[in-house]
């Protein structure tokens, strides 16, 4: 028996952010200094890591995937989200929205468990620094940052396969500003039984196991700094650790709100408005999070910027 495709939209409408924008140029210029802000700041960390030798550690080995997930993240939103701002039909093909879905799902799940191998790295650093350079090895990092990897592809293949095998008969207005699971699924004239059954050990095995694990290790840290004697000491190893832990809160913040909860309690209108924030704000201000009150990446910025002055 030979498979069909019983796919018979061929393209899908989007709603946009704004029903009806009454200052879209402004809108767009926000969108893209932002962008353009979030593109900038998390290449000159890449940058800035790659060739300042004392910034190769795993702790900036992590920080430079992440801002490789969050580059990830908002160009496989943003630019089309911005090319739709002036057009009077918001269209994308099935194919294009199909891809949009893969590279935003990839780079969603990716963070989830990078966040915790993060976590992890801060965990060895401050309870078990003795130990640090053998567990914590070249080898291991490398280890851990491909395993990081392969979750969030294969995550990523999963979901955009149960998708490709579902039939889209019509409507197709995405009531969203880009090709997110929810909405996409809402418009599907087949059985999603599947699609939501894995979408629901995702949300517990990427998003809830992973947010345990960094509480977990974020608890121990705690326990270990209110151990240190000085408080100097208490404020060093703080820290090495606070940026990471108001990135870590900025992003839980969104992706709980957002998937944490049962899909007959999505308000997609709400839900476009929080998610500028994990596809736009979040990647824009991670780089700045990081290098605000990091003197050694600051150092190596000025290096690698063309106005560097001594």
């Amino acid at each position: 028996m030979e498979p069909s495709n019983h796919t018979r939209v061929t393209d899908f409408i989007m709603q946009g952010l704004f029903d009806h924008p009454q200052h879209q140029r402004l809108i767009f210029g926000l969108f893209l200094c932002f962008y353009m802000t979030a593109i900038m700041g998390n290449s000159l960390i890449i940058g800035a890591i790659a060739i300042h030798p004392p910034l190769h550690t795993p702790m900036y080995f992590f920080i430079a995937n992440l801002a490789l997930v969050d580059i990830l993240c908002s160009s496989s939103v943003l630019p089309k989200m911005l090319k739709n701002l002036f057009q009077e039909k918001k269209t994308i093909s099935f194919d294009g929205c199909i891809a949009q879905l893969f590279a935003f799902t990839l780079s969603s799940g990716t963070e989830l468990v990078l966040l915790t191998a993060m976590s992890y790295d801060r965990y060895v650093a401050i309870c078990h620094p003795l130990r640090y350079v053998n567990l914590m090895s070249k080898d291991i990092c490398i280890s851990l940052a491909a395993g990081v990897w392969a979750v969030g592809t294969i995550n990523s293949l999963v979901h955009t396969l149960l998708m490709l095998r579902l039939d889209f008969c019509g409507p197709n207005l995405i009531r969203h500003f880009f090709c997110e699971i929810p909405p996409v699924l809402a418009l599907s004239c087949s059985s999603t039984y599947l699609n939501e059954i894995m979408i629901f050990m995702a949300d517990i095995f990427l998003a809830m196991v992973n947010f345990l694990l960094t509480t977990v290790s974020y608890s121990f840290i705690i326990i270990a700094i209110f151990k240190i004697q000085s408080s100097k000491g208490k404020q060093r190893a703080f820290s090495t650790c606070s940026s990471h832990l108001l990135v870590v809160s900025l992003y839980y913040s969104t992706i709980i709100y957002t998937y944490i909860r049962p899909t007959s309690s999505y308000s997609l209108d709400k839900d476009k408005m929080v998610a500028i924030m994990y596809t736009l704000v979040t990647p824009t201000l991670n780089p700045v999070i990081y290098s605000l009150r990091n003197n050694e990446i600051k150092v190596a910025i000025r290096k690698i910027l063309p106005f560097n002055t001594k």
